[in-house]
């Protein structure tokens, strides 16, 4: 029951009025539709009055404020049986329906509209791409089967012209997958006429007045209707429809589906093709039917893709086969070349509109499913079909339509009346029965097989010789002459109303229609002469020949009769409502306030016979007495046992239903409730609806404690699993331990009898535990290696190697030759060999200044070129002892120069290059830069690293302090009298020996360029 609604604003579900009767139904209805209130419920069913104008009642807010509630807790509207089918489609993995039915103008389309909007809006969530894809598709299709199925009539603006059922697949999260559309009997017979103020389909004027110039241009069309003969008589009608802005829509809609350029185009040229097949006209000179103008037929082939000529005989003759298998060709009459251009016209229009649905749902429809990796696939069936008609003249079309509304009246009936009834009886429910009246004997008048109208239409069709449409009165009245439904004016002469050998008469639940048997034959029998469907086969175009697969038969093929259109219409209706009827069904039931389409004028009488052919008051009565819930008791019990701590997790009770029992009475609502023989009935949702609160609050807890259980079990096995992972790792790292130490024990057992006490014998990778022992052992193997070797140098030795290693660690790499491979002999200017005419006397001074200053120890000795503070270099001699450093002049019997402490030195500086320059620094700033020179001993030798190797093993192991050593890669900076200087080498050709120049800041060393 609907709530927060006013008193003012009537009552808002019928089931609440005081009186079940039609005077309170129409004053409550025409209260509501005066107040704004276009929705009413009767229970599950809305009533919808069309308003005839724009309300501000389907935006977001409104979308979020149905979304997910219950039918009462809201005011009646479309959104809420859209939720209702929704939630059931969901919760319960049931296909539903929405059945929007009425009469003509009471506003379906704009109902299937909204319903879909709303699906729409509430799906999908997580906004998926493929889901929105979707969803585009199913909305845009809308738009396009409108303007090529729908046109305007005397009683709506955009009246549907064709049936419409749409199959909206759902995944098992509720999201839309995919769809289906099914089409019926489009209305193919206003191609080609309209009755007075009414137009041909909408697609026609929108191309005319909304394509561009050069689109128009190239169909040889111009932009005024009223120069083609199909659409002349609509060409001056108003309508509320803008032709131009809808066909912008219309192409855009095309697109988003998936329409190819050359596809929207061919479906253009399809509809040029039938506005100048329309114009051609056709004159007869004698026995011979001539085209009036041939640069028409021209443009119709340039536009279809077939030859002209093929196009001329089409539309003149009729290729036929003889009994002997020879083919003629007979030509036509000029009424049979009308007959035929107006068949051909009306059949490439229904060919073009059924493959335009067929080629939306190949884009729609549910691809790669697969229930096990997916889940349920769920259906929503929305169906939006022709209401209602009865018109002045009412032909076949009118016939098969108000057929259809039987047909649907009829499930109706079964379904929310004598099912309901009935299922009331079964489960042994006390209940009052309630007349109501059962269309079934009207469906039966127009189907039954042998008695039925179209039974009798197809024995019509079927017969041979020359059978008139009067001829089928005259059988009609024979055989239905006894039936309370059917009349004629033959059976009811006084009746002036109808015509004779003309009209007869359905008694419809909606109203009596007369219908006018002109033309029944021919639109039953559907005949297109095949040379037309071979033409079309044959065009150029691909989907031109896509839509005519028949045309591929040749003329002397046999084929089998096909089926009349009353006959195919017939059973595509009944697989219709074979697909309703497996459905759980929601009806909207809507209402045409008026014929003026005026948003203030509510006809009373116009309203109240749509009232009751709709049977909207017996639905009320069997709402008001019956019950609005009723489920299996294991399956109620299934989904509320919960809620009951008798029910939870299982019941101890004899039968389910006393488990039912023990739910309801702890819930307190036994007064809302009967008890079937195997159901449970509910007779209000509000009951249902503090059960699903109940139910809604609970499954957290129960998530969370299912969760907690499993989650424990989960870490139970998850830390059993690690502690085996843990036993098995922790023995397989002893293994990879155990196997290391036995692989270095393998590898390294004998060397100590190795020459080279194992160097290259290669170390296994150890496991990463064992990292920092591995680099233990290799350090300290490293260690053992060295001191074997070392055992073997003889202490003679062991100051040069000392001094070795110091220099190596000193340059770390930075230096590439440094003399490491020669013997250091220290103390040159003393060496015979080095410098032979020398020596003597440098070994004389050298003794003197021993015995002098008591120096122990030469570090090192030699020639060397030096440059003063005044840039003078000259050619000296350096000794360097454990407490001095001299600089001599070997001129001068090696006169002591200059004599510095050692202790004043602080490091030493060198290039990297192969030069032998250095600068030894001192704590006074006054930098000692000198070049070594190679003596005679061996030309190419590099001094430079015994030197540094000398000093940096004197200072580190004697006087245990650092000395200092930088390599510059570039120029070197020392101080000379407390002025900073820098020093560059240079190659110079043509240099024979190493020296000085002097430079802007300091000095540069010219070596030779060898």
């Amino acid at each position: 029951m609907a709530e927060l609604e006013g008193l003012e604003f009537g009552k808002s579900d019928f089931v609440l009025l005081d009186e079940v009767t039609m005077e309170q139904f129409m004053e409550n209805l025409k209260l509501r539709f005066e107040k704004g209130r276009i929705y009413t419920f009767i229970g599950e069913v809305v009533v919808s009055v069309n308003p005839y104008r724009q309300m501000d009642i389907y935006g977001k807010e409104t979308i979020d404020a149905y979304r997910g509630r219950e039918l009462y807790e809201n005011p009646p509207h479309l959104y809420a049986v859209s939720d209702a089918a929704y939630k059931a489609m969901k919760r319960r993995a049931k296909d539903t329906c929405i059945v929007i039915s009425g009469e003509s103008g009471a506003g379906k389309t704009e109902a299937s509209k909204y319903i879909m909007q709303y699906i729409a809006a509430i799906t999908n969530p997580s906004q998926r791409a493929e889901v929105e894809s979707v969803k585009n598709v199913l909305l845009k299709s809308n738009c396009v089967l409108e303007a090529f199925g729908n046109a305007k009539t005397n009683r709506n603006d955009n009246s549907s012209r064709f049936g419409k059922y749409m199959d909206i697949n759902f995944n098992f999260n509720g999201d839309p997958t995919g769809g289906h559309i099914n089409n019926y009997l489009l209305e193919k017979s206003r191609v080609v006429q309209q009755q007075g103020g009414e137009r041909n389909f909408h697609s026609f004027y929108q191309l005319l007045r909304g394509g561009s110039d050069e689109t128009l241009e190239s169909f040889h069309l111009q932009n005024d209707p009223a120069v083609y003969a199909f659409t002349k008589e609509g060409a001056a009608t108003t309508t509320s429809n803008n032709d131009r802005t809808s066909h912008k829509a219309v192409m855009s809609a095309l697109e988003v589906i998936g329409f190819s350029k050359e596809e929207i185009n061919s479906i253009y040229q399809i509809l040029g093709s039938i506005l100048l097949l329309g114009n051609v006209q056709f004159e007869s000179e004698g026995e011979v039917v001539q085209i009036k103008s041939i640069e028409a037929v021209n443009h119709i082939a340039e536009l279809t893709a077939t030859d002209p000529e093929n196009v001329i005989k089409s539309l003149l003759y009729r290729t036929v086969a003889t009994g002997g298998g020879e083919v003629i060709e007979k030509g036509h009459t000029e009424q049979d070349a009308c007959f035929g251009r107006d068949a051909f016209c009306k059949a490439l229009y229904e060919r073009l509109f059924g493959w335009i649905v067929s080629r939306i749902n190949s884009v729609i429809e549910v691809k790669d499913y697969n229930p096990v990796l997916h889940g349920k696939n769920t259906v929503i069936g929305v169906l939006d079909i022709y209401g209602f008609e009865i018109f002045d003249n009412n032909s076949f079309e009118q016939f098969c339509i108000n057929y259809c509304n039987e047909k649907l009246q009829q499930l109706f009936i079964e379904l929310i009346l004598r099912q309901e009834q009935g299922e009331y009886q079964r489960e042994g429910i006390t209940w009052q029965h309630i007349d109501y009246f059962n269309n079934q004997i009207i469906v039966d008048l127009v189907e039954q097989p042998h008695k039925g109208i179209i039974s009798i239409l197809d024995e019509a069709c079927l017969t041979v010789g020359n059978v008139t449409d009067t001829v089928c009165l005259d059988s009609m009245d024979t055989k239905l002459a006894q039936h309370p439904h059917y009349t004629s004016r033959k059976l009811t002469p006084t009746d002036k109303t109808m015509d004779f050998q003309k009209n007869f008469r359905i008694r419809h639940y909606a109203g009596d229609v007369t219908y006018s048997v002109e033309g029944f034959l021919d639109k039953n029998k559907d005949m297109l002469f095949q040379d037309f469907k071979r033409l079309m086969y044959n065009s150029a175009n691909q989907v031109l020949k896509e839509m005519w697969p028949d045309g591929q038969l040749g003329i002397t093929e046999v084929t089998k009769r096909p089926l009349t259109a009353a006959t195919l219409f017939k059973n595509s209706i009944i697989a219709l409502v074979d697909k309703l009827g497996c459905k759980e069904p929601y009806y909207v039931r809507c209402i045409k306030p008026n014929e003026m389409k005026s948003p203030v004028l509510f006809d009373d009488a116009r309203c109240q016979h749509q009232v009751a052919y709709l049977g909207l008051l017996e639905n009320v009565m069997v709402r008001r007495a019956g019950f609005a819930y009723r489920q299996p008791y294991a399956r109620f019990l299934q989904r509320y046992k919960m809620t009951c701590e008798y029910t939870w997790p299982n019941h101890l009770m004899a039968t389910d239903r006393e488990a039912v029992e023990a739910i309801v009475t702890q819930h307190g609502f036994q007064d809302d409730v009967a008890y079937g023989h195997t159901k449970l009935f509910v007779r209000t949702p509000r009951s249902l609806f503090s059960l699903e609160q109940e139910r809604a609050a609970l499954i957290p807890i129960l998530v969370l404690f299912l969760q907690k259980v499993w989650r424990g079990a989960l870490a139970r096995m998850r830390c059993q699993r690690m502690r085996a992972i843990y036993a098995i790792m922790g023995c397989y790292k002893r293994y990879k331990v155990k196997a290391h130490f036995w692989e270095v024990e393998r590898r390294f057992a004998n060397v100590r009898t190795m020459a080279d006490y194992g160097k290259t014998v290669e170390w296994p990778t150890p496991p990463a535990a064992l990292s920092k022992f591995h680099k233990n052992t290799v350090m300290l193997h490293r260690k053992w290696w060295a001191r074997q070797i070392i055992k073997n140098i003889p202490p003679s030795d062991m100051l040069e190697v000392r001094a070795k290693v110091a220099a190596l660690t000193a340059l770390n790499g930075e230096r590439k030759d440094w003399g490491i491979k020669r013997a250091w002999e220290r103390d040159y200017l003393a060496n015979v060999r080095d410098s032979p005419q020398t020596s003597s006397s440098f070994t004389r001074i050298s003794k003197e200044l021993r015995n002098k200053d008591e120096y122990s120890q030469v570090l090192f000795s030699g020639f060397c070129r030096k440059v003063n503070r005044f840039n003078k270099s000259t050619d000296r001699g350096l000794l360097v002892t454990d407490k001095y450093v001299y600089k001599l002049e070997p001129k001068k019997q090696y006169k002591v120069l200059k004599k510095v402490p050692l202790d004043t030195l602080t490091g030493l500086s060198l290039t990297s290059g192969v030069d032998q320059l250095l600068a030894l620094h001192t704590t006074a700033q006054d930098d000692i830069l000198l070049c070594l020179q190679r003596g005679e001993l061996s030309p190419n030798q590099d001094r430079v690293g015994e030197l540094v190797g000398a000093l940096v093993d004197y200072f580190t192991r004697i006087r245990k302090v650092q000395f200092p050593v930088k390599v510059c890669r570039s120029s070197m900076q020392l101080h000379m009298r407390g002025k900073s200087k820098s020093v560059t080498v240079e190659t110079k050709p043509g240099q024979t020996n190493a020296d000085f120049k002097k430079s802007k800041d300091g000095f540069v060393l010219l070596v030779p360029a060898n």
